[in-house]
């Protein structure tokens, strides 16, 4: 049972504000955003996603930089409400198409007429974007993915004049175009995050993939979809693996666990690995998988740090792209915890670098290295010269690291999990309807040790 539910800027704005039950104090949007803003507690720097301030409950997500919260005063699921507010930030970029602080404060009236559709007086309704369509009766203003910020979906895919949004499109399932007709189009996505630790001689540690197939449907009419994977797709942890260093490419891509979206038939998944559905507007996962079978990380890195003089030391930090030259890794960033007792860095970068930038963040101690793109198959190099305080200190090397690293490359998965093809069952006049597959993997745990 959820009291108030509003979102927040990433200046702590109140975009939108709904109070369903008046039981928690008002202000409690101002009350929520100091308190994660000036987080001291448990000594961590961060507000965890939930916390309770005087009886009041304040679950959070931030989702493009927006900040998506929920109060109660009632003891209830701290995983229902995350879902809940994950639902209601895909229900809104349903309908608004852009997912902004710009597209919000353009739909004001719409979003509201959405929450109190999904929502009432706490209680859960309904998260379904075309179960909304025969309440909600606002037209979206529609705002260009364009005019995203640098925090927008359509930013981190930007490579030249060409943009390539992930999880399906910038634009809203239930906007019509001129003259009333939207073009038909299928968008499918399957999304990678991967978590690699990789030892201090570039060894990998651990590695897990956690995957999933989005959908976004603008088919009118909600034919039957028939999507067919890899041929040689297993599932269990019973079949033969593959290396990393393989070439052939052909042995069996095994997950060790997957889920699917309850419009999924599997009547013919084990014969021939074919996913039958009908898609309902909106964006949805049609497909969850986790996979820890070895594969062929991305990038490798490499780091050396050592002392160099009195109170002086050097850190080597090397990136290898290990993928093709077709490929290009999107806005990539570096960081490295420092000595805590570093005093000052200065950085040296390779000659003719473009697009790079470095800092020291003096207040943690954290050294911090950001690259535009990176092109398959290269290699790029930063120098940092570090100036220690005068007390005493151990060993420089057991005090630094680990190495993380996060990035965006567009148009590839190290899975070699596979879309074979699309098809629409409903049989269209004159044309065919335009079917998107996308690759995107990202990082979402990249750590060397020193």
């Amino acid at each position: 049972m959820i009291s108030q539910l509003f979102v927040l800027s990433q200046r702590g704005d109140n975009i939108v504000f709904r109070d369903y039950r008046g039981d928690v104090q008002k202000g409690s949007a101002e009350i929520f955003f100091r308190k994660v803003k000036f987080w001291k507690d448990d000594g961590k720097e961060e507000a965890p996603p939930v916390f309770n301030v005087d009886g009041a409950n304040y679950f959070h997500v931030k989702v493009v930089g927006l900040l998506f919260v929920a109060t109660t005063r009632i003891n209830i699921s701290p995983s229902l409400v995350f879902e809940l507010l994950q639902r209601i930030a895909r229900v809104i970029k349903d309908y608004l198409g852009v997912l902004s602080e710009d597209s919000l404060r353009k739909n004001v009236v719409l979003v509201y007429e959405l929450l109190d559709e999904v929502i009432d007086f706490g209680y859960v309704q309904t998260t379904s974007t075309e179960v909304l369509k025969s309440y909600v009766f606002n037209e979206p203003i529609v705002v260009a993915a364009s005019g995203l910020s640098p925090l927008g979906p359509a930013k981190l895919f930007a490579q030249g004049t060409k943009r390539m949004p992930g999880t399906a499109v910038t634009k809203s399932v239930v906007a019509t175009g001129p003259g009333g007709k939207r073009r038909e189009e299928i968008f499918v996505d399957i999304i990678e995050k991967i978590s690699i630790t990789f030892s201090s001689s570039g060894y990998i540690l651990t590695s897990e993939i956690d995957g999933t197939i989005q959908m976004k449907s603008y088919l009118s009419g909600n034919p039957e979809i028939r999507l067919a994977l890899n041929d040689d797709l297993a599932i269990g942890r019973g079949g033969p693996t593959y290396g990393y260093n393989s070439s052939t490419g052909s042995e069996t891509v095994i997950l060790d666990d997957c889920n699917f979206h309850e419009s999924v038939h599997l009547d013919n998944f084990d014969v021939d690995k074919t996913l039958t559905l009908i898609p309902s507007d909106g964006e949805f996962p049609v497909m969850n998988y986790r996979m820890t079978q070895e594969f062929r990380p991305p990038f490798r890195i490499n780091t050396l740090i050592e002392e160099v003089g009195t109170f002086k030391g050097e850190v080597i930090l090397k990136i290898y792209a290990e993928f093709a030259s077709s490929v290009t890794a999107n806005i990539i960033k570096v960081q490295m915890p420092l000595p805590t007792y570093t005093t000052r860095v200065s950085f040296e970068l390779e000659a003719g670098a473009v697009g790079q930038t470095t800092d020291f963040k003096e207040a943690n101690k954290r050294l911090e290295w950001s690259l535009k793109k990176i092109v398959g198959g290269s290699e790029h190099t930063l120098r940092a010269k570090l100036t220690f305080s005068p007390e005493s200190h151990g060993n420089i090397t057991k005090e630094s690291g680990p190495v993380s690293m996060t990035f965006t490359i567009p148009m590839y998965n190290v899975s070699r999990l596979q879309v074979k093809y699309l098809q629409i069952a409903k049989k269209y006049g004159t044309h065919e309807p335009y079917r998107w597959v996308r690759y995107v993997t990202q990082a979402n745990s990249y750590v060397a040790r020193v």
